[in-house]
């Protein structure tokens, strides 16, 4: 089959690899139809180089329709259409039965002290092969399938596997109250969700980010957006009487812009050899924290902020005096996505729309070109916000 394979820092490409096989009673097989590039692809694009593989397959947010299945799968069956969580959860264990999937303590990865296993991840989190291919192992399929239905688009279910419920969930961990106030800072794909969930719920909610075409989306659905500018936090303080928005969103993470010495930090790591850039990364990895600080400075007295940006620096320094002066919560983590399979179900085939799952795509295109995919999602162009990547569809001439 194709598959999306990680070469080096910023190179992918499109190779021919084995066709994945049942391993397990549990796995499945499922034929990918559409697989999405996400913003935490970048991470491994750019800064978790150290923990990948040549030839390692990427990708987590894939729907498609099933194959094959273990004897021990019941729940679905070949010809199921069906959407694959980026994590991978047993549905049993202590910690999926109090809604944590993301922390499965059957698919943690003991050797690193990480969470859940995560599907086209590093090493970090168990080096699973992905889903920007044409076909894709499952494990413990019988519980982290979510069976849809056939009349609507991929677009409508695909964000469940990964960017729907993790918007969610950081807008939940916002905590914030019906027909209060809520800032999302960084309007990619997942804070584009943040934010119409916020209005969704009832908030009157900001957005922040220096794209325009991002802005712009943003606005369609209701959002107030602003510039990512010298003066922003004044400006949203002007419209909070001067107090700030009572919780914010950070959906932005470790690249944010802004932070020049993590960045060069980040940069060292991705060229060092890996036996010394583990390490380093391991327990004196930073991350770029423009974000999570703008957050921090910008949220009420009693707020709190919500991280959906994912970090992996171990040593970054934090505001901590600021943090215990205002009195802030945090709430933070990966995605627990079946937790929130049965919320998202019904909004996604609403044929109101009220998320606006059909407003996100700006590129579908075949999954040969890729690595055109991947160099346009990262440097923005071609006012790039979500590309889907189709194995169906034939390479651009």
């Amino acid at each position: 089959m194709r598959a999306v394979t990680w070469q080096g820092t910023r190179r992918v490409s499109v190779e021919d690899v084995p066709d994945p096989i049942l391993k397990d009673s549990t796995d499945a097989i499922v034929r990918i139809t559409s697989t999405a590039i996400c913003g935490s692809d970048l991470h491994l694009y750019e800064v978790l180089g150290p923990f990948m593989g040549a030839g390692d397959i990427i990708g987590h947010e894939p729907m498609g329709i099933v194959q094959e299945v273990g004897k021990d799968v019941t729940h679905v069956r070949p010809g199921d259409r069906v959407v694959v969580p980026f994590n991978i959860s047993c549905g049993h264990c202590a910690m999926c039965s109090q809604g944590l999937q993301s922390q499965c303590e059957t698919t943690q990865v003991h050797e690193y002290g990480s969470g859940a296993s995560l599907l086209g991840f590093s090493k970090l989190y168990g080096q699973v092969p992905g889903g920007q291919a044409e076909y894709l192992r499952v494990p413990h399929a019988d519980y982290g399938l979510i069976k849809v239905g056939t009349e609507l688009p991929d677009e409508n279910y695909l964000f469940l596997s990964d960017i729907l419920p993790t918007a969610w969930q950081a807008v939940k961990y916002a905590d914030v109250p019906t027909h209060r106030t809520l800032t999302v800072v960084g309007l990619g794909p997942v804070g584009q969700l943040a934010a119409r969930i916020g209005r969704h719920l009832g908030a009157r909610v900001f957005g922040i980010d220096p794209v325009p075409e991002r802005r712009a989306m943003a606005e369609r659905h209701g959002v107030e957006v602003f510039d990512q500018t010298d003066d922003v936090v004044g400006e949203i303080r002007e419209l909070t009487q001067g107090r700030g928005p009572d919780a914010v969103v950070d959906a932005v993470g470790m690249e944010a812009k802004g932070s020049p010495v993590a960045g060069l930090a980040q940069t060292i790591a991705g060229k060092l050899p890996d036996v010394v850039a583990r390490p380093f990364m391991e327990n004196a990895g930073v991350d770029r924290l423009a974000a999570l600080h703008t957050s921090i400075d910008l949220v009420r007295r009693g707020g709190t902020v919500s991280l959906s940006g994912v970090y992996g620096g171990a040593v970054s320094p934090m505001p901590l005096l600021t943090m215990f002066d205002k009195q802030i919560q945090m709430r933070m983590g990966q995605c627990n996505v079946r937790r929130w399979t049965e919320d998202l179900l019904p909004l996604v085939e609403d044929a109101a729309d009220p998320l606006g799952v059909g407003d996100l795509v700006t590129h579908r295109m075949p999954l040969e070109d890729a690595a055109t995919a991947f160099d346009m999602f990262q440097r923005k162009h071609d006012g790039c916000i979500k590309v889907v990547l189709d194995p169906s569809l034939p390479a651009a001439a």
